[in-house]
């Protein structure tokens, strides 16, 4: 189970993702599709808060730029 602080960091960005999905879904942007589908699945191979956040803000800064 992982500390708080990196649980929160998940959901942060999961929540994220899944924003992402579904508005890539909905206007048919595949980029954006696969990008949430990322920030939803990366915390499940990564471990440890610091390599969290630098995955999920880039990941998130890749959904910025193509929102």
């Amino acid at each position: 189970m992982p500390d708080p602080s990196t649980l929160f960091v998940i959901i942060v960005f999961s929540a994220v993702g899944l924003a992402a999905f579904r508005r890539g879904k909905r206007e048919s942007n595949i980029i954006c599709l696969l990008l949430g589908i990322a920030l939803m699945v990366y915390p499940y191979f990564v471990e440890g808060l610091t390599l969290n956040l630098l995955i999920g803000a880039a990941l998130s800064a890749a959904v910025w730029y193509t929102w």
